[in-house]
């Protein structure tokens, strides 16, 4: 819109104090005089009305408001000016249209011609237009109804118009619907736009927090609205993204719920680093502590939790902008290369006090469970279902005798009020749920507040946020041996009574205290009672975090402000794990119980000062940002553990055996500050052409005393509006194609790294060297990338963008081994280079009838390569005496991953099969004995899928509304130790199989003995576990919803859009091969993905909701 900016332009001009400065950005300035004696020339036959204006637009240099969707379908048959004035021009093309015009400085309003009316008295109008997040509107047409009256709004979105009583201003704006004001006795309107879902949306909300123009961004931003958040909840509101954005793969957790959501865009690109996408909360970026989630978990020894993204209450979320790749979040640097998430939260409403209350309740089940047998029972006292065939056949299963109905009660009440100068927003919410695994628990309860304020005529702005939360957790638990009770449950023995087991403790006279009943075990798998591990091995943890915010904006001019921020943020968790007398030894470490606690701390903090130019002269416009931030982050944890010593189970310090117990210490001096300088430009060209310069100049602490201390990297994109340059066929609405290159740098993994911060590890109070040298030469990690993209819309209806992209992501970390002489054992060096490449798709529909039903529909395609294209080649270390070191191969996973060119960082391997002979067949023996043999690794495939799909829907009519989503992962393997294990212990269904047909069948050689052969290859490691690869393809109905507003007028219009709703999560597995939900993970971790090791199951919910306003 050429429009937007020219009112503002006029009024500096003839401020004296920035001649100089305007003088100097524009050297067109000159030009700025007299456009309406330009002459125009149109000669064409069947043009539109719209064509006709935008042609005098674009000869007069001068900016013209209209409505589209008014003039739309209005042409001319033979249009010929010659050489003629603007207004004579606009005289011919609006002639029998039922329009007029406003000539007003370099800009022109067209407005709808009225038969004129008795004279009346007129008075001064004021107002200010925003949109539904409170924001205001820059250029937004104002008009009287019925005559050429006319005016637009300013930076703020104010307008100042007269106009009679009983009068009627008609407000407009491209991307919004029309609203009709009727002049009463007030002489101030506050005026609330809507987007209008027939048009394209036209701001999206960019990096540092910024509204940007969206055809004028040059890289990819996805917006989801915070009511996409809350149709169907999650006690984390990460997992409601899932499926609903093209190019980010959101792995749920399998510690139930509240747990970690693994969250990664466009690939993993750090060998060593952190591959998870940033979080940024209103402008600010978020440290997403993450309590244990970090490791792949197989034994278990690690702690499950929570993260910081999680304690945010979604009824507090206005929307989201996810900006999925480097080009998108340059501005923020560091861990900008793996995409953004940009939560923008609510503030309060200028007008009478408003209060929305909104309650969900979900019934979760089990429901992706393993195939049992249970017609073969177990031998005395043996754990394994190896015995003979049942009698009776046991009527057990896991899925219904031992995991519970999960539960999730989430509740929220949220209240906004405010004047013109006042606004405020507070909340209360509480989310209460209770896991399927017996005794899993998760509770939260959030409170915030934000006020903003204006001063000085509206020049300062003062923005102020405060959140609390408390949060808890018990016995948060995503897979593995330790502290898992579905592994015993699971390998329970058939020929057992499961409800006799359930009373998991008796009373011992001679102990004088409960102990655990478990008559039948095993040592390592299954060495305590299910229930026992549940309610008598119990983690809990309790947290209280406190975030404070404050904002100041002051406005110089129209187009020129100053603004600072600054946000902290404190958490404590206070950890307890409590094991009770009787339990297994491993955990318990003598007879009278165990106990052990931490105490975590951290506090992030944040601040930046921002200058802000939004200008527009002549057909030029100008939006700059020139700013400076500093970030400091730091975390300590101290605890305390060992074996009760005089009274068991008396959980307190003071009765913890001396001898056993061992301080812990974690973090400390792994804080990371870091401060930036950094700068953002971006110039238009008639609304129709656009030019993104960024710049980012970063100091941060884990690279003190390198040879490169700070580092600078830049972004440059260019986005042009075809649709605007050329006349394209009618049914093409709107056209954009974009392109950017950028690039991104992070400091190394990890703190203490660098000379001067190198510390050897204390143990004991003695000194762990690690004979790691103190490399100097630590550089920045380096992503490289470029992205192009396409955007089109046709008959307003159907939408439509793709992008293909391409990173490299170079300085990766790596450790090589020195020789003994240099008095070290191994060296950090940086080389290598891991590549990502792919393409991202939307497609779009969105239609209303006349019947009142009102029918939209997504579709969103996402596929990513990710490959290895350097390792490390001839190092030359400068240290004297070395050799140049080459690291062709890195293993991680304890051998499942290996690092190599041509590879990926999602590749898994085994190296462990049957014994061949030399035909290639099973080695079977004359007496059927067979065995198995160590070799080379074997290439499993990918954990990563091939291509995403996700379709979103949403129907309504009169009140009624339908919404569903199907979600499809394709491509990509997976394995599971609980499919071997199962084996192992003979309580699969296929174990029974094999026994019911005479033997397990080796392929084209017979069967052999059925229990030799599963608990040769059943071990649950990953050298086996080539014979437990799944397709991870899966497609599922993710989310369900139906709803029905009730009429305001059932409730005396005292209660208003009262909604109730039925919702459904995770309902239909459409397809999967696998015999686990694929799409769960253990950790957040790059590696340790795409394996079962008795996850958590996942589940479906069916509940219901209310929600209504006061």
């Amino acid at each position: 819109m050429l429009q937007i900016y020219e009112k503002i332009a006029e009024q500096i001009v003839h401020k004296r104090g920035f001649l100089t400065f305007l003088s100097l950005l524009l050297l067109t300035s000159t030009l700025a005089f007299a456009q309406s004696g330009n002459k125009i020339t149109i000669q064409q036959k069947n043009i539109t009305v719209v064509d006709a204006l935008k042609a005098v637009e674009k000869q007069s240099k001068m900016s013209i408001n209209y409505s589209d969707s008014e003039l739309k379908g209005k042409e001319i048959a033979n249009l010929n000016l010659q050489n003629v004035a603007v207004s004579a021009a606009l005289d011919v093309i609006l002639k029998g249209t039922g329009f007029a015009y406003q000539i007003q400085g370099n800009y022109i309003i067209i407005t709808e011609k009225k038969p004129a009316v008795a004279t009346q008295t007129m008075k001064d109008i004021k107002g200010k237009v925003v949109d539904e997040s409170g924001e205001p509107l820059i250029g937004v047409n104002i008009s009287v109804d019925g005559n050429s009256i006319g005016t637009i709004t300013d930076f703020d979105g104010n307008f100042a118009i007269k106009a009679s009583d009983n009068s009627t201003l008609k407000v407009s704006y491209i991307g919004y619907a029309t609203q009709m004001v009727t002049v009463s006795k007030k002489d101030f309107y506050p005026i609330t736009m809507k987007q209008d879902t027939e048009v394209l949306d036209e701001v999206v909300v960019t990096a540092l927090g910024i509204k940007r123009a969206e055809k004028a961004l040059s890289y990819n931003v996805q917006q989801i609205k915070g009511n996409e958040l809350t149709t169907v909840k999650d006690a984390n509101f990460v997992n409601s993204l899932n499926g609903k954005i093209a190019g980010v793969t959101i792995n749920k957790s399998a510690a139930g719920v509240g747990g970690a959501t693994r969250v990664v865009m466009r690939g993993a690109k750090s060998i060593e680093g952190d591959n998870n996408a940033l979080y940024v909360v209103d402008g600010i970026p978020l440290f997403n502590t993450n309590m244990g989630n970090t490791d792949s978990g197989i034994m278990g020894e690690g702690k499950a939790g929570t993260e910081g993204i999680a304690d945010f209450n979604p009824e507090d979320i206005e929307s989201l902008s996810v900006l999925s790749g480097p080009s998108a979040a340059a501005l923020y640097g560091s861990s900008a290369a793996n995409g953004v998430i940009l939560v923008t939260t609510k503030k309060g409403k200028e007008g009478k006090l408003s209060i929305q209350f909104s309650s969900s309740t979900e019934f979760s089940k089990a429901y992706m469970t393993p195939e049992f047998q249970n017609t073969y029972g177990n031998k005395k006292d043996v754990y394994e279902s190896w015995g003979e065939k049942l009698p009776t056949p046991s009527s057990y299963d896991p899925k219904h005798d031992f995991f519970n109905t999960g539960t999730n009660f989430i509740n929220s009440l949220t209240l906004t009020t405010g004047t013109k100068q006042n606004q405020t927003f507070a909340s209360i919410s509480s989310t209460n749920s209770k896991g399927i695994v017996p005794n899993n628990a998760y509770d939260r309860l959030n409170f915030t507040i934000r006020n903003t304020s204006t001063f000085l005529n509206d020049k300062l702005q003062l923005d102020l946020g405060a959140s609390y939360v408390k949060q808890k957790d018990k016995n948060m638990v995503s897979q593995g041996q330790y502290w898992n009770p579905v592994m015993a449950a699971y390998l329970f023995p058939r020929g057992e009574n499961f409800e006799d087991i359930k009373t998991f403790e008796r009373y011992n006279e001679s102990r004088n205290l409960p102990v655990q009943y478990w008559p039948v075990g095993e040592s390592t798998y299954a060495s305590q009672n299910p229930y026992w591990t549940a309610y008598r091995n119990v983690a809990t943890n309790e947290k209280s975090r406190y975030m404070f915010n404050v904002g100041l904006t002051y406005k110089i001019t129209d187009w020129l402000n100053v603004a600072g921020r600054f946000r902290m943020d404190d958490t404590y968790v206070s950890f307890e794990r409590k094991i009770y007398a009787s339990s297994d030894q491993k955990f318990a470490e003598g007879t009278k119980g165990h106990y052990g606690y931490s105490n975590y701390n951290d506090r992030q903090e944040y601040a930046d000062f921002m200058l802000n130019i939004n200008k527009r002269i002549l057909d030029f416009s100008l939006a700059a940002n020139l700013g400076w931030s500093y970030s400091n982050y730091w975390a300590l944890e101290r605890g305390y553990k060992g074996a009760l010593l005089k009274l068991p189970n008396k959980f307190t310090t003071t009765n913890i055996d001396t001898k056993n117990g061992r301080i812990s210490e974690k973090g400390g001096g792994d804080s990371v500050r870091n401060h930036a300088i950094f700068a953002n430009v971006e110039l238009g060209w008639k609304s129709m052409l656009y030019l993104t310069l960024t710049g980012r100049n970063e100091w941060n602490s884990r690279l003190v005393n390198t040879n490169e201390e700070s580092f600078f990297y830049p972004s440059v994109g260019l986005s042009a509006i075809v649709s605007e340059m050329v006349k394209l066929p009618e049914f093409i609405s709107y056209l954009k194609v974009r392109g950017s290159v950028t690039g991104v740098g992070a400091p190394v993994s990890r703190a203490g790294l660098t000379p001067g911060t190198v510390t050897d590890p204390l143990v004991g109070g003695l000194l762990n060297p690690t004979y790691i040298y103190p490399f100097t030469d630590f550089k920045a990690e380096r992503t490289k990338s470029y992205e192009f993209g396409l955007t089109f819309r046709l008959w307003n209806k159907l939408s439509a963008e793709v992008t293909y992209y391409h990173s490299n992501t170079e300085n990766q970390t790596f450790l090589g081994e020195l020789p003994e002489y240099t008095g070290y054992k191994q060296i950090y060096l940086q080389a290598g280079d891991v590549e990502n490449r792919g393409w991202e798709a939307s497609l779009g529909y969105s239609d209303k009838f006349k019947n009142g039903l009102s029918f939209s529909s997504t579709l969103i395609f996402s596929r990513n390569v990710n490959e290895i294209k350097e390792m490390v080649t001839n190092y030359e270390t400068g240290l004297e005496g070395t050799s140049p070191i080459n690291i062709p191969e890195v293993v991680k996973d304890k051998g499942r991953t290996i690092l190599k060119v041509g590879g990926s960082i999602h590749d898994i391997y085994a190296n462990t099969f049957f014994k061949k002979d030399s035909q290639g067949f099973v080695a079977v023996e004359s007496d059927g004995k067979f065995g198995m043999e160590r070799g080379e690794p074997v290439y499993l495939g990918k954990t990563s899928p091939d291509f995403n799909l996700g379709w979103s829907n949403a129907l309504s009519y009169k009140g009624f509304g339908l919404n569903f989503l199907v979600n499809g992962r394709f491509g990509g393997v997976v394995t599971s130790s609980t499919e071997a294990l199962l084996d192992r212990f003979g309580v699969s269904k296929r174990s029974a199989e094999a026994r019911d047909a005479g033997g397990a069948l080796i392929k084209n050689q017979g069967r052999v003995d059925a229990k030799a052969y599963y608990q040769m290859i059943g071990t649950g490691n990953y050298e086996t576990s080539g014979y437990y690869v799944y397709s991870a393809t899966n497609i599922r109905l993710q989310e369900l919803s139906f709803s029905y507003t009730m009429p305001n007028k059932w409730f005396g219009n005292v209660l208003r859009d009262v909604t109730v709703s039925f919702i459904a999560n995770n309902p239909w597995m459409l397809y999967c091969e696998a015999p686990f939900d694929p799409e769960l993970t253990p950790s957040t971790s790059t590696y340790g993905q795409g394996n079962d090791y008795f996850m958590q199951p996942s589940v479906r919910s069916f509940g219901f909701g209310i929600k209504f306003k006061l």
